[in-house]
């Protein structure tokens, strides 16, 4: 067990991230993630049926899309990495980073889970 003064690292590799949002594809092979105007309970119930679009929508590109389809609790973010590298080859680069920061804008938005609650942001390393 862990002391109160020492501090946890995780490595961002080892994550497996999951994803939160309803989404869809596009007929051109691209995801639009659903987001829910109101996430509110109560603005929810009452005012969510009520509007004619109760999500936003946002659009990915083909990285984002790509990245998104893996994140479906299993594969970890160093199996993400070696598949775009594999996919989009050098256009990707440097994927470590446009990983990291992707990820880390998704988990923000509640978009996805890294499985990381109660973890301070610092604590992560790459």
């Amino acid at each position: 067990m862990m002391k109160n003064n020492e501090k946890r690292i995780l490595n961002l590799w080892e994550l497996k991230p999951q994803r939160l949002a309803k989404w869809e594809s596009t007929p051109e092979g691209n995801v639009v993630v659903l987001v829910p105007k109101f996430r509110n309970p109560l603005f929810a119930k009452w005012l969510m049926p009520r509007l004619k679009k109760p999500n936003f929508r946002i659009n990915l590109d083909e990285v984002g899309s790509s990245i998104w389809r893996l994140c479906d609790g299993a594969t970890s973010v160093s199996s993400i990495a070696a598949a775009l590298k594999e996919q989009f080859g050098g256009r990707v680069e440097p994927v470590e980073d446009r990983i990291h920061r992707f990820l880390n804008q998704l988990e923000r938005g509640d978009l996805i889970s890294t499985g990381n609650t109660g973890v301070n942001k610092s604590e992560i390393t790459t």
